[in-house]
């Protein structure tokens, strides 16, 4: 036992391929006093069974990024260790039944490109020079990818140990985690051969996630979202037509990917490797009488062929060779599956110093990357890309048991969908409910989910159609379409409330808290009754968040702000909390509504005893209908308005007493094209920390003169000094039936110049807006580039730097 450490800067716990690339990736920085422990061999868990595909291809800005990195990285990784690994890059074709999934390919090919991924769109006729075994009389066409392989899962494993290893870090295999501690600013990590004291710890540990992370509850943690599934795929016998293609090209067939099918379906050795991802699919470990065993190591479940037979036939029919082989093996294994079928990378919610990389469903891809970020994390507070993504705390506490069951069966019977943009998934729903939700439902609300709460995205009429298939287009058109536009003339002409649950909230208090958020903030803080936005940067000046700041008292503050980032922004505030200071989350604790028109004043009168000659940006306590409230005079709408918040109790007579003095009820849908036309950011859009404040055009939110050295205030001096790369804009584009989504690639004279960051329809302005980042050079008004919207390069025109409804900003302030 001389040479196990009993003192580590990070102990991991778990190791599978993203763990043992963890230890790798900190190890490369310099951070070599780490440890790593797997309690049986390295691969023990969903590693050795993993079929060890490696695609490029994600519709998650982030995850392609990740992925990439990858594969870049594994291309050289058996020379840069110097061990021996099978990495075959055969490339790989994605098939298209429908318009639909061609568009879905050609977006996602424009990110990858932007990447610098060469990924090319093929017609039936191009794939079958590719794939000459494959049926392709009823595709619409594919999508290949050169850089498309597959690798040895414990190949890779040991490969990124043995750099790890050369590189100064410690592995313990056979060295089970029993359990954690604290000791002031200490981990102690518990085993069978003694305890380990370390500054970070890390929860790698695949299926075994959930259970390890329990031993965190005591210092903050949260019961772990994820379950477990079950995951086949079958090997056949040799195939000869194969065999002898192989040796007469010398290299393997590509992959076949049959994504509106669903299953993948690729050459090994000499024979094909099937696996679906079925819609009758199973969860393993989820009730009392199948508990998880205490080890599973190098195990697997029991083949259940029969929930693969459509997928079988499909594949034969699409690749008759496949018929002609009897199955060699099946494979059935446990996988880790997070509700959204993303993992968990990033800081372990509620818990200092502690870290999670697990729930990778594709985590053989995407370990290199997990790493890369895990590290960043670890070493930095922060990564090079914006990772939201994966990041745990986008899961609170609507994420229980039953709501990750339904999910991860969802999202793993549904491996390969299309995310549509008007397209809300089903399952997991009802989790948190407004206090006027079934006034909201009656009211004909077609229901969307944020952080779990149910908001109407829009109000249908009877008769409008609000099934499942309706939403199935990447197009603006649909039974939505003409509602917005009603809901959004309502609130341009009348007055409108939109029903918005689930503003995270938290209450900041105790002496010195304005000097705190001084020093957190770019910019300056309200006077005491009244409200503006902090924008928090990150140390390179990165937009990290921004809430809006209500002053209080002194130093009594209000800080709202997205509803998903509330774990997020929470841990912003708290993790250097002077002590003598009191935050806590109030989000459960109120509700608001949007009230907003150039008749909401003529409409609240009546109805409250507030002061409603205040100006904008203002606060006061209230009442409205005779309850308590509280009345912010801002618009989200960009019209005259203000947020009412009222306790959860009192907001239903708050909201009857509204919509019968003849507000008109509008949806996320409406909100989110008037927020655009005047340039309001969204968190996670264009707000990320990919841009740092100066590019997002926040300067006249930063206060370089004041004295507070706030996070990134070095960088964004700098970066003032040097110039700015790149800037915000606002575009109009002639988009015809489909507005730019997220992360467009901007295009002038054949050269990538930027990217949009969100758009949609302005029914107030009548024209598609794209908000975006640009060149520099390229942010004049009037220049004209080319926005790449599903395979269609479309004009985009950047506007003055102003919104383009009210840009005076008259009616918000009337």
């Amino acid at each position: 036992m001389a040479d196990f450490p009993t003192t580590a800067r990070v102990v991991i716990i778990g190791g599978g391929a993203v763990g043992v690339s963890g230890l790798y990736h900190l190890a490369k920085a310099g951070w070599t006093d780490c440890v790593l422990l797997e309690k049986n061999e390295l691969t023990a868990g969903s590693t050795w069974h993993a079929a060890g595909n490696c695609p490029n291809f994600s519709s998650s800005w982030a995850v392609l990024n990740m992925q990439r990195y990858s594969l870049e990285m594994y291309r050289t990784l058996a020379k840069d260790v110097d061990y021996p690994m099978n990495y075959h890059v055969t490339g790989a074709l994605r098939l298209a039944h429908s318009k639909e999934r061609m568009q879905e390919f050609e977006r996602v090919a424009s990110m990858g490109r932007y990447q610098g991924l060469e990924l090319d769109i093929l017609t039936p006729e191009e794939m079958k020079g590719h794939y000459p075994f494959m049926e392709t009389h009823d595709l619409a066409g594919g999508l290949w990818d050169s850089l498309d392989g597959d690798i040895d899962p414990a190949q890779l494993t040991q490969a990124m140990a043995k750099g790890a290893r050369d590189l100064g870090a410690n592995i313990q295999r056979f060295c089970p985690a029993t359990g954690v501690s604290r000791d002031g600013d200490e981990w102690i990590v518990h085993t069978d051969k003694g305890d380990i004291r370390c500054e970070y710890v890390v929860n790698c540990a695949g299926y075994y996630a959930q259970r390890v992370g329990e031993w965190f509850k005591p210092y903050g943690g949260r019961t772990v979202p994820m379950v477990v599934m079950s995951h086949q795929y079958f090997l056949t016998d040799e195939i000869p037509e194969i065999e002898a293609w192989t040796k007469e090209h010398g290299r393997k067939l590509p992959m076949i990917r049959d994504v509106d099918s669903s299953y993948y379906l690729r050459q090994d050795k000499n024979g094909l490797n099937l696996g679906p991802y079925e819609r009758n699919c199973k969860a393993h470990w989820v009730t009392p009488d199948d508990p998880m065993p205490e080890d599973f190591s190098f195990q697997l479940y029991p083949d259940d062929l029969e929930r693969l037979e459509w997928y079988i036939e499909d594949a034969m029919g699409r690749v008759p060779l496949l018929g002609t082989a009897g199955v060699g093996r099946n494979i059935n294994g446990p996988i880790p599956y997070a509700p959204d079928g993303l993992p968990l990378i990033g800081p372990m919610p509620g818990v200092k110093n502690a870290f999670e990389a697990h729930s990778f469903t594709f985590g053989i891809v995407q370990a290199g990357g997990a790493g890369k970020t895990l590290s960043e994390w670890i070493m930095h507070g922060e990564t090079e890309w914006d990772m939201w993504a994966v990041d745990p705390r986008r899961y609170t506490d609507h994420a229980d048991h039953d709501y990750c069951l339904a999910k991860a069966l969802e999202t793993y019977g549904h491996e390969y969908a299309m995310h549509f943009p008007h397209h809300e998934w089903p399952a997991g729903r009802d989790k948190k409910l407004s206090p006027v939700d079934d006034r909201i439902r009656a009211a004909g609300g077609v229901m969307g989910c944020y952080n779990g709460w149910e908001r109407a995205n829009w109000f249908a009429k009877p008769g409008d159609d609000t099934s499942e298939e309706s939403t199935q287009t990447w197009n603006r058109s649909g039974p939505w379409e003409q509602r917005i536009r009603e809901e959004v003339e309502a609130v341009r002409d009348g007055v409108g409330v939109l029903d918005l649950p689930g503003f995270s909230r938290f209450l900041l208090k105790g002496e010195g808290a304005a000097e705190y958020l001084r020093g957190m903030i770019a910019g300056a803080l309200p006077k005491v009754g009244r409200m503006n936005l902090g924008y928090f940067p990150d140390s390179r000046g990165r937009i990290l968040t921004e809430m809006s700041l209500i002053r209080l008292g002194e130093d009594e503050f209000m800080l709202i702000t997205a509803a998903p980032a509330q774990w997020h922004d929470f841990e912003v505030l708290n993790k250097n909390l002077p002590e003598g200071l009191s935050l806590t989350d109030a989000t459960r604790d109120y509700s608001t509504l949007i009230l907003t028109g150039p008749k909401a004043r003529d409409l609240l009168a009546p109805l409250t005893d507030g002061d409603l000659s205040l100006g904008w940006l203002t606060h006061q306590d209230a009442k409205v209908a005779g309850q308590p409230a509280r009345l912010f005079r801002v618009s989200f709408a960009g019209e005259l308005g203000w947020e009412i918040h009222a306790p959860f109790d009192v907001m239903p007579v708050i909201y009857d007493a509204v919509i019968d003095a003849g507000a008109t009820p509008f949806g996320m849908y409406a909100l989110n094209s008037m927020r655009i036309e005047k340039g309001y950011r969204a968190w996670k859009g264009d707000l990320s920390t990919d841009y740092t404040l100066l590019e997002g055009g926040m300067e006249r939110f930063i206060k370089f003169d004041k004295p507070q050295d706030f996070p990134g205030k070095a960088a964004l001096l700098s970066e003032k000094q040097q110039g700015v790369k790149k800037r915000f804009v606002t575009m109009i584009v002639d988009a015809g039936d489909a507005d730019a989504p997220y992360m467009s690639t901007l295009w002038q004279n054949g050269t990538v110049v930027g990217e949009t960051t969100s758009g949609a329809w302005g029914y107030r302005v009548g024209a598609s807006i794209a908000l975006g980042m640009v060149r520099t050079d390229l942010a004049e008004p009037g220049t004209e580039l080319e926005v790449e919207i599903f395979g269609e390069r479309r004009r985009a025109t950047v506007q003055p730097d102003q919104p383009l409804w009210d840009p005076q900003n008259e009616r918000l302030r009337a």
